[in-house]
Formats: structure tokens, sequence, C-alpha cells
């Protein structure tokens, strides 16, 4: 359950700093570059997919079987 938690928190992350690179790119100079936010929302990216490997290595969660 905790898994699941993560990784739902991880995507609303990775969502989070998507929309906040949204209005630098339309309005120009901010505080931060965009490349902030969109570096954030890849670093959480590959965290991510890092984590859902390791949880499909160690057995903590299964894929579904193939229809064959």
């Amino acid at each position: 359950m905790l898994l699941k938690i993560l990784i739902v928190c991880l995507l609303f992350f990775i969502l989070f700093n998507l929309f906040r690179a949204l209005p630098v790119m339309l309005k120009g100079k901010q505080s931060k570059p965009m490349s902030h936010y969109l570096g954030r929302r890849v670093l959480f990216s590959v965290l991510l997919f890092a984590l859902l490997l390791l949880a499909l290595a160690t057995g903590l969660i299964e894929p579904h079987p193939r229809p064959f």
C-alpha cells in the first residue's frame, strides 16, 4: 500500500512541476528558469521508472499475464 501511495505522489509531483513550468514558458522571465521545473520533472520521472522496475524485480507488484 505504501508503494502505491508513493507512486501516486510522484505522479502528482511530476504533473505539478510540469504545470509550474507553463507560466514561465508563456510569460518569459520569472524567478527560476523553465529548465529548473522541467529538469525536476525528468528527474522524478526517472525515479518513478526505477521504482517501478525495482518493485517488479522484487515481486512487490506483478504485471498482468499475457493473453496467450
